[in-house]
């Protein structure tokens, strides 16, 4: 295994870490800044939409730079950006942090996917994604709880100052460890992971041109967005109709992140063999999981084990879905690597969204689940019509 992945996974865990911690810590932020619960959860919101934006913006505009030296630019900005949290006196200085480290998100994903598969063969290609990933899924499973636990006890800026010597050990490990070569080099994994070398801006702009590119995106919203919508509210399930204690939920969401861990992986390997038959499958199958979370809610039992399921499966899709934009993207991934990583977010934004307004018009906690399913479903079904179409 290159040396260089375990790079990209260490910039993945604290990326990671700064995107999800801060759910944790919202109490503490808004106490200190004195401000409502809902400008805090600004802080969560704005980050989403900056990891939207940066991941085509920031993507396009380093179009032609190379890509190692891009990756560490990418690192630095997320220094920048938590370092104004953890020093931040203010909402705003702390909103700016925010904005700032999530502009570098979508970009070092999207890239960091493209030279993650450089650094392989093509039959290792998705393996290598995911393990990319799994710096994002650890984080879920070890760095918030850890992150929370640590911000609880010395004050909230104290996990941010973390996540900082964090982002500079990814920027060490990225220096030291990716090598220069994928800068150049023609990559040996039969085109995936793109051109040999950064290509600029109307080169990149080429991908879009390929319908399976834009059915690609339509399906990561659609699949990401409906496992996230269900996650949302998952505490206010997990309490209200579930039965658990509000101290039980961080550790309940263990479960979640063991889930999505071991699925990442898993997925990984799958597509490895088979993109299409790996997402079929997979979409398939969360649609199933999060119908019967919805039938068994009320269950505690039944609860912990969908929990497991909905990360497994929900996550699974993740480096299928990566490495088929990436493909169909043909010598021009990049800008359409971090286009996905935009859609992920923006399913993200419409499953939370739907979910709240299933909320808001009086039918439940589960209702959210339901919404989830649909949206699996939905995103099942197009899939199914772009291979159809494509063949």
């Amino acid at each position: 295994m290159p040396l260089g992945l375990l790079a990209l996974a260490v910039g993945g865990f604290g990326i990671g870490l700064t995107e999800f911690v801060i759910a944790g810590l919202l109490p503490e932020v808004a106490r200190d800044f004195d401000v409502t619960e809902t400008a805090a959860g600004w802080l969560i919101s704005g980050y989403a939409l900056s990891v939207a934006v940066g991941g085509v913006g920031l993507t396009l505009a380093a179009a032609r730079l190379p890509r190692k030296q891009v990756l560490l630019g990418l690192m630095v900005l997320f220094i920048i950006g938590n370092l104004l949290s953890a020093v931040g006196t203010t909402y705003t200085v702390m909103m700016i942090g925010r904005v700032v480290a999530a502009l570098c998100h979508g970009a070092f994903f999207g890239i960091g996917a493209v030279v993650a598969a450089s650094l392989v063969t093509r039959e290792r290609a998705a393996s290598a994604i995911a393990l990319m990933f799994a710096g994002l899924t650890t984080a879920n499973v070890l760095g918030v709880p850890l992150g929370t636990l640590l911000g609880q006890a010395y004050g909230w800026r104290s996990t941010f100052w973390a996540i900082t010597v964090i982002g500079v050990l990814a920027l060490v490990a990225i220096a030291t460890l990716v090598p220069a070569s994928v800068n150049d080099r023609a990559t040996d994994n039969g085109g995936v992971g793109g051109a040999s070398q950064p290509t600029g801006i109307r080169h990149e702009l080429s991908a879009f041109a390929n319908r399976q590119v834009w059915f690609s995106l339509l399906v990561t919203v659609l699949g990401f967005g409906g496992m996230f919508g269900a996650f949302t509210y998952i505490a206010f399930t997990l309490t209200e109709v579930s039965g658990f204690s509000s101290g039980a939920v961080p550790w309940l969401l263990v479960l979640f992140g063991v889930g999505t861990t071991v699925g990442n992986i898993l997925g990984g390997r799958a597509a490895n063999r088979s993109v299409p038959r790996t997402l079929i499958t997979v979409l398939a199958i969360l649609t199933v999981v999060m119908i019967g979370f919805a039938l068994t809610a009320e269950s505690q039992v039944g609860t912990m084990i969908s929990l497991v399921l909905m990360g497994a499966f929900g996550f699974a899709t993740v480096p299928a879905l990566q490495l088929r934009i990436m493909t169909y993207a043909g010598s021009a991934p990049t800008l359409a690597s971090g286009a996905n990583i935009a859609a992920f977010n923006v399913g993200n934004a419409l499953g939370a969204w739907l979910g709240g307004v299933t909320i808001a018009v009086g039918l439940g906690y589960v209702s959210t689940i339901w919404a989830g399913a649909a949206m699996a479903a939905a995103a099942l079904v197009t899939l199914l019509v772009a291979e159809r179409v494509r063949s």
